[in-house]
């Protein structure tokens, strides 16, 4: 068994991925390390980090038997060592829903809108602000058009009767749009989950502006 105090995560408090993580850390009431990573100052390309993680992304969780990246791997991962409370469903068409909603948007959404791509679009395609919006705000609604019709119409979680993946996932993405102008009013469904999301205790102590490397926009 993993001893939860030796969870160290790296991330960035602005991040997506290290934010659905910080979720799931926060939701099975772990012990955890947080060392920052600058994304903005370039620090996930510097050499220290990429002896970390060699794809130079974060998260990062190094544990005593290891080191692992990618927030699903990671939740599943916290999911093996710490079950309850369990995050994917063992089976059925619960653990089905769950991962349809994290993938759609871990892999369709959020990989088109993290801070690379918007850096690529900017520096070396030299997309204007206005253009980099627009592509931003497209492939959001791309995604979130789909998912709306996936989620129950209540104020509750995405799946069933308890947090899971599914909401790991959508909270932060849904506080990156809205920190981008994105337009959700379409989406009542989306907000009203996310609402609920943030009423919780763990979902508040896992925000960007909870952690220790938060700077104000």
């Amino acid at each position: 068994m993993i001893m939860s105090e030796q969870f160290t995560l790296q991330g960035f408090f602005n991040s997506s991925a290290s934010y659905r993580v910080r979720i799931a850390l926060e939701l099975k009431e772990l012990k955890w390390q947080y060392m920052a990573v600058n994304l903005r100052k370039g620090e996930q390309n510097e050499s220290w980090f990429r002896e970390i993680n060699p794809s130079g992304l974060v998260p990062s969780l190094e544990y005593r038997e290891g080191r692992l990246s990618q927030s699903l791997a990671i939740i599943e991962l916290l999911d093996r060592v710490h079950p309850e409370p369990r995050l994917l469903p063992l089976e059925g068409p619960e653990r089905e829903r769950v991962l349809e909603i994290a993938l759609l948007i871990a892999a369709d959404v959020h990989p088109l809108n993290n801070l690379r791509v918007l850096k690529y679009l900017t520096n070396i395609l030299k997309a204007t602000d206005a253009q980099k919006s627009a592509w931003y705000s497209h492939w959001v609604h791309e995604g979130f058009q789909g998912l709306e019709q996936m989620l129950p119409d209540h104020d509750g979680w995405c799946v069933g009767f308890a947090p899971t993946m599914a909401d790991c996932c959508l909270v932060p993405q849904v506080a990156n749009a809205t920190r981008m102008g994105v337009d959700l009013s379409p989406y009542p469904r989306i907000r009203r989950i996310v609402e609920y999301c943030n009423s919780q205790p763990a979902f508040q102590r896992a925000m960007p502006g909870a952690q220790p490397d938060y700077v104000p926009a």
